[in-house]
């Protein structure tokens, strides 16, 4: 290999050589390693002999490295990783560009669309990303399309035509020169590859793994899941974590599993082309891409921090499928009890929510969260509740229709935007804001549990400024430890790692 590939900017070689050398799975996702005299890219965890210092560069992205004219690693697949945790925990334009990315804005819209949602102009953008990760909007699209057609023609049974254009690729053209350059393979070899491993979905029923960087506090997550699981929208069983999904081409269903080091989600009446979104949105909602070896080394160190964090290491935030969705889910909890909550939120579901397009079992979720359009026409009709409540609930989602409410919004500009509307408070802004945009460094205000937590332990101003910034995981842990008794009733036994399921 020939190319004069220079490191990434944004990347310390000799942290990226320890990381490789070691072969440390902890760093998959967070960068690739070029290595010039195999002309390939591999993940840092990769089992193949250590290339020479002088031999290997270090890239961010995988669009980066094929830009380069590198080619995947067979052996290691290195766009099999989790997502890197940069663009969960950065808040800069690069961030969330690559957030929007990942959700297929760019497949679905265009670049111009994605430059028009970050509001930017589409020379200004690619020129940041360029300058940063070292390729352009496009050549990252690529990438993420290249990674979606790798996993349908290696995890379905799907016609190779079609994975092309469910992939996002305008051309059979366009998507055999890609695969070709990203895998050195063509689209049949790369299938063939992957059906020697077995486990192959169906065309209308796929199951993905969902890989996570470890330790993952399953208990936690499974709680937050359980314990807000609405009829009609959700269901869980004890061990699986079910619900409908709003997709852009059509709607589907998920049922969520916690294995050893993956979470097994199974996708059902799924639009192929809208894969990547429904994967996407599933990692944020467990907050999949977070390093929890970086923010409980922070946390672990804290005075009143450090036991909780010991107690439960993996801990991570409650993400967010749908903006609306969750804006108006937590509005609606407001000042009640959690089980009023559900029983509220269930009945809007069950008025306004639009039945799913298939057949479903007596106790399947059976229908999808109401559109924002459907609860500012109607949810007088159908919300209880003091007036002003109901008021504020459809004043809300009247401005949902029009509000960014993605996870590529800046952050403080979505709680400025909360904020001007009818009853949202301190505590309602710094929860959307949490699990839409993944904010790590929230600590949320006006919080009856957090306050009995920070009063309990003694905490004080400087305290929580010190835990900046994981200030999110740090609310987490003072909720963890003030519901433990409701988490171990709820969650009685730990997840299911047996077998190999995909």
């Amino acid at each position: 290999m020939t190319s004069t590939a220079t490191p990434s900017p944004a990347l310390d070689f000799d942290r990226c050589y320890r990381a490789l050398s070691g072969r440390d799975p902890r760093f998959d996702g967070q960068f690739v390693a070029t290595v010039l005299t195999t002309g390939i890219y591999c993940r840092p965890s990769c089992p193949a002999r250590t290339p020479k210092p002088e031999n290997v560069r270090f890239e961010l992205t995988t669009a980066a490295a094929t830009a380069r004219g590198f080619r995947a690693c067979r052996r290691c697949l290195p766009d099999a990783t989790p997502g890197s945790p940069l663009w969960n925990t950065r808040a800069d334009l690069v961030a969330r560009a690559m957030r929007l990315i990942a959700d297929g804005l760019v497949d679905r819209d265009g670049v111009g669309g994605l430059a028009a949602a970050l509001g930017y102009t589409e020379r200004h953008l690619s020129r940041v990303l360029t300058a940063e990760l070292g390729a352009g909007t496009a050549a990252l699209a690529r990438a993420h399309r290249a990674s979606s057609a790798r996993l349908l023609l290696t995890r379905t049974d799907m016609p190779i035509g079609d994975v092309a254009f469910a992939s996002g690729f305008s051309s059979i053209r366009q998507f055999n020169d890609t695969v070709r350059d990203f895998y050195d393979a063509t689209p049949s070899a790369l299938r063939a590859a992957g059906s020697s491993r077995g486990d192959i979905s169906t065309s209308d029923r796929i199951t993905v793994r969902l890989p996570f960087r470890p330790p993952y506090d399953a208990a936690w997550t499974l709680y937050g899941l359980a314990a807000h699981a609405v009829t009609g929208l959700e269901r869980w069983d004890g061990s699986t974590f079910e619900r409908t999904l709003r997709l852009p081409h059509r709607p589907a269903s998920v049922r969520l599993a916690v294995r050893t080091d993956h979470v097994s989600a199974s996708f059902e009446h799924l639009d192929m082309r809208d894969l990547s979104a429904a994967v996407n949105r599933v990692r944020r909602l467990l907050d999949l891409d977070a390093d929890p070896i970086v923010i409980d080394d922070t946390l672990r160190g804290d005075r009143l921090l450090g036991g909780l964090v010991a107690r439960n290491p993996g801990i991570r935030i409650p993400g967010s499928v749908d903006g609306v969705e969750t804006l108006i889910r937590i509005m609606m909890g407001q000042q009640i009890s959690l089980n009023a909550a559900r029983t509220r939120i269930a009945r809007l579901v069950a008025a306004l929510g639009e039945p799913v397009p298939w057949e479903t079992d007596e106790n399947s979720p059976d229908r999808l969260f109401p559109t924002a359009d459907a609860i500012a026409a109607h949810g007088p009709e159908v919300l209880t509740g003091p007036t002003r409540s109901v008021r504020s609930i459809t004043d809300a989602a009247a401005c949902g229709i029009h509000m960014e409410l993605h996870a590529g919004v800046d952050a403080s500009n979505l709680r400025a935007d909360l904020l001007r509307l009818s009853g949202v408070g301190d505590w309602t802004a710094d929860q959307v804001v949490m699990r839409v945009t993944g904010d790590p460094d929230v600590l949320t205000r006006a919080d009856l549990v957090i306050d009995r937590a920070i009063a309990a332990l003694g905490v004080t101003a400087v305290d929580t400024a010190s835990w900046s910034p994981w200030r999110s995981y740090a609310t987490m842990h003072l909720w963890r430890h003030q519901l433990a008794h409701r988490v171990d009733e709820t969650v009685a036994r730990e997840p299911n790692t047996e077998g190999n399921t995909p």
